[in-house]
């Protein structure tokens, strides 16, 4: 049986925004971030670097605890963050509003995992991303698994090297750990019996049961148009 429990390193665009610093200094960073946005009375900076600056503000503030300012400071700069199609940004954007832990934070988490399997960010972060979705649902829910498998499935797709291994350790674990709770699965083969039963190594049929668990999270709170986006993927 894959080994459980096994944690996973933050991608590289997580380590840059919610570093460990102490605290004096995130403050300070804060600060200068601020004012450099305050002070930018010629434009020099445009829209995406205002939005991506917002964004490391708000890293810096969860950081702080600071949820609730983290969460006003990055929900107005992810509209440009999709407009320009800063789609990473835009799915790290996302999670922080979840990590906020504020009345959208479910939407929130929803759709960053639309966005960071729909498009080809960082397979780090969408395995992040989509471990926030197991630990929301219910033990007893296929969604866990669905969100499990398409995790691993990502990582095959997108990862390389030394790091694919380490993302692959990682999202075979919570597979693991969802087929444990979900099932009491206990063994290599019921584990295989398992997967093969609920179908999750069918690529095409459980991306379509993730798309259903997204919309029950986001409901009608979508903050982009999805379906333009999705017209704009070539084919």
């Amino acid at each position: 049986m894959i080994e459980s429990n096994i944690p996973l390193s933050l991608s590289e665009n997580e380590k840059r925004l919610l570093d460990k610093t102490p605290d004096a200094d995130r403050e300070t960073r804060v600060q200068a971030l601020k004012a450099s946005l305050s002070s930018d009375a010629n434009n020099t900076l445009n829209q995406l670097q205002r939005a991506q600056t917002s964004l490391e503000i708000a890293g810096l503030l969860l950081d702080l605890d600071k949820k609730m300012e983290s969460r006003d400071t990055i929900r107005p700069a992810l509209d440009v963050l999709i407009e320009h199609e800063a789609f990473e940004d835009a799915a790290l954007a996302c999670q922080y509003i979840y990590l906020a832990d504020q009345q959208d934070a479910i939407a929130a988490i929803g759709q960053a995992a639309w966005l960071s399997v729909t498009y080809p960010i960082d397979p780090h972060l969408t395995a992040n991303i989509l471990s926030h979705i197991i630990d929301e649902t219910p033990d007893d829910s296929d969604g866990a698994a669905v969100a499990a498998a398409t995790a691993h499935y990502v990582v095959d797709l997108r990862g390389d090297g030394a790091k694919r291994d380490e993302l692959r350790m990682f999202t075979g674990a919570n597979l693991a750990r969802v087929a444990k709770r979900h099932s009491d699965v206990s063994s290599q083969q019921h584990f295989e019996l398992w997967v093969e039963r609920m179908e999750l190594d069918v690529p095409e049929k459980f991306l379509v049961r993730l798309r259903n668990v997204i919309d029950v999270m986001v409901q009608d709170d979508w903050w982009f148009d999805r379906a333009h986006l999705q017209a704009q993927i070539p084919d």
